[in-house]
């Protein structure tokens, strides 16, 4: 095993920081390796928005829903897929469609895992913020993002100041699937991940977390989730064709 590989298999969510500042050098290289990604037929339709401002980090966090390591984290970076950039370029750019929306999803989650990697085997740590689409709008105002930018979620990176357990993901056994779909849920796999998740949150919580990885999605599956982000992203001009 590499360090490359170490480093990834060793990822967990950093939420708490200390207040060493990230240097410029090591800002520019993460920038740089997210920037390296791979995207789609060369499109490169991804804009990373820096924020630095002390009052814009504390409404970041409060339209999260009290994220307060978004504003206390040394450096936060704003994900958006981009469009604007080439309708400058091109004003008869033929812009809306969906495919068009899924590719500046997928550029800028490649590019924030890269970020991410680049970021840990500086010795920094992060989180995602998928939270900033709990109020889109005001995140897209806050950001004076124009249309055909979208802004998708955030990454706080910082010098780490816990380690956390390594939450458990699902085996091979349930994600890969050989030639075609396993249609049959291996139940014995599922029973054992789940025992694997329960005693996961019984460590980390103290014991005032008791609930397998079935339960926790139930319960997220069975509410409706950001049911205002269908028309923002028209709004945006995403998705409308």
């Amino acid at each position: 095993m590499n360090q490359a590989i170490e480093t990834i298999l060793a990822h967990r969510s950093i939420r708490k920081f200390t207040s060493q500042q990230v240097a410029p050098e090591q800002l520019s290289t993460i920038l740089d390796c997210a920037i390296a990604a791979s995207t789609s037929s060369f499109i490169q339709c991804v804009s990373i928005v820096r924020v630095t401002d002390t009052n814009k980090r504390e409404l970041l966090a409060e339209y999260a829903g009290g994220q307060a390591y978004v504003a206390s984290a040394a450096e936060f970076l704003v994900f958006c897929a981009d469009y604007n950039r080439h309708q400058q370029i091109n004003p008869q750019a033929q812009l809306g469609f969906t495919e068009q929306t899924l590719i500046g999803a997928v550029d800028a989650a490649l590019m924030a895992q890269n970020a991410m990697i680049a970021a840990e085997s500086l010795g920094l740590g992060g989180v995602y913020i998928g939270g900033l689409r709990n109020n889109p709008d005001k995140v897209a105002d806050l950001l004076e993002l124009p249309e055909h930018v979208l802004p998708l979620f955030g990454l706080c990176l910082g010098y780490p100041d816990q380690q956390p357990e390594i939450k458990p993901r699902l085996p091979q056994s349930l994600v890969v699937h050989q030639n075609s779909y396993q249609h049959e849920l291996d139940r014995d796999a599922l029973a054992e991940y789940d025992k694997h998740v329960r005693d996961y949150y019984r460590t980390r919580t103290g014991g005032t977390k008791d609930m397998s990885w079935s339960e926790q999605i139930t319960a997220t599956l069975n509410k409706e989730a950001r049911p205002f982000m269908k028309q923002f992203i028209e709004d945006k001009g995403f998705s409308i064709k």
